[in-house]
């Protein structure tokens, strides 16, 4: 039976510390649903994005939103398609989420199979691979070449062996000791072998990408739909290929004996970052349930207004001079329009003169 080895490191129980501390208060945090909707939107797209731009997709995040959107894009097919493909690959994963529904306690009660991986597959290759080739494993051997020099980087295990490996590596998610793991290592551990499995001919990464994020939405980390680990493996793409083959590349006699520390210590701190970034933007946007619970009505503030509301809940009070240090990229006469609006709505006044204005919470 496929039992993974690693260990527990100072930095991975750091970054499973910020984790926590995150999901708590992204899950936690006072959202008008207007609001809920936008960061799950926006999650989509950048999931979407950065999920087949890692692979090579060529369409900017304004034509995969466009895309997304139902718009006509001019883009090669195959880009396009990769697009719908990932969508529908989260639409899918939603729907097991909802059919299946959050774990009624801390051993989660799911059974994962190998027909979920395949057929994540073939939504995955609609249209880009044959039917014959499209949500099955591969019959033949695969190389990956270093896109430069063209020289072999990594050879995945023989086609006769990826049926049993999976099969072991299912038996794994589904045992005791795989479902009394944490989410986090449980999925970055997954992510890792069917990277090092390769068990597809195409669209190993997207399937390996997407099974990780379904099993921690079948733990409960879900998250409320609002994060997207693939923008940290996109911001570095050699880095999240190189950390991958390092690990894969260990010369050991078996291949359960290899090492997964340096990839899981990569993977929790993409994790780590990305929940501290929604954090943070969640924060400034609950702003938007103490403005309701003020005025006993709810209104709908831009970005920009929502910073210089939270920048006024901190600070208790903002200055000109405050102005550069929130928005260094826009002018004064920007701002002052947007704490005009906050002042007709009643949330903010102003003290003082001109040149020496003081606008705190009214």
């Amino acid at each position: 039976m496929f039992v993974p080895k690693y260990t527990i490191t100072n930095k991975i129980l750091k970054d499973i510390g910020i984790i926590e501390a995150a999901r708590e208060i992204i899950m936690n945090a006072p959202l008008v649903p207007a609001w809920e909707a936008k960061f799950r939107k926006e999650a989509i797209e950048r999931t979407v994005h950065h999920g087949t731009h890692l692979e090579g997709n060529a369409l900017s995040p304004e034509e995969v939103k466009d895309v997304l959107e139902g718009q006509e894009v001019i883009a090669r097919d195959r880009d396009v398609q990769e697009v719908i493909n990932y969508r529908d690959v989260l639409k899918f994963i939603e729907g097991i989420y909802n059919q299946i529904g959050p774990p009624v306690s801390e051993t989660s009660s799911y059974s994962f199979t190998i027909e979920t991986i395949l057929e994540m597959h073939k939504l995955v290759t609609k249209q880009i691979l044959s039917p014959e080739t499209s949500g099955k494993f591969r019959i033949r051997q695969v190389v990956i070449k270093n896109i430069k020099t063209r020289q072999i980087s990594y050879t995945p295990p023989p086609a006769p062996e990826v049926p049993y490996l999976m099969e072991d590596l299912v038996n794994w998610i589904n045992s005791d000791t795989g479902k009394a793991i944490h989410p986090i290592i449980k999925a970055g551990i997954i992510h890792y072998e069917l990277a090092r499995i390769h068990p597809f001919v195409d669209g190993n990464g997207r399937v390996a990408r997407a099974v990780a994020t379904l099993i921690l939405f079948l733990d409960g980390y879900d998250i409320r739909k609002f994060f997207s680990f693939e923008e940290y493996f996109d911001k570095s793409p050699m880095q999240y290929y190189l950390t991958l083959q390092a690990v894969s590349n260990q010369l050991v006699l078996d291949t359960h004996e290899r090492d997964l520390t340096p990839w899981l210590e990569y993977f929790t701190e993409g994790v780590a970052i990305e929940l501290n970034n929604v954090k943070e933007k969640v924060q400034r946007i609950s702003v938007d349930a103490r403005i309701k619970d003020k005025l006993g009505q709810q209104i709908m503030l831009n970005e920009r207004q929502m910073m210089i509301m939270e920048y006024i809940h901190r600070h208790k009070a903002l200055s000109n001079k405050d102005f550069r240090k929130i928005f260094p990229d826009y002018s004064d006469d920007t701002v002052l329009r947007e704490i005009k609006f906050l002042r007709k709505k009643g949330l903010v006044k102003k003290s003082g003169g001109t040149k020496k204005a003081m606008y705190v919470l009214k």
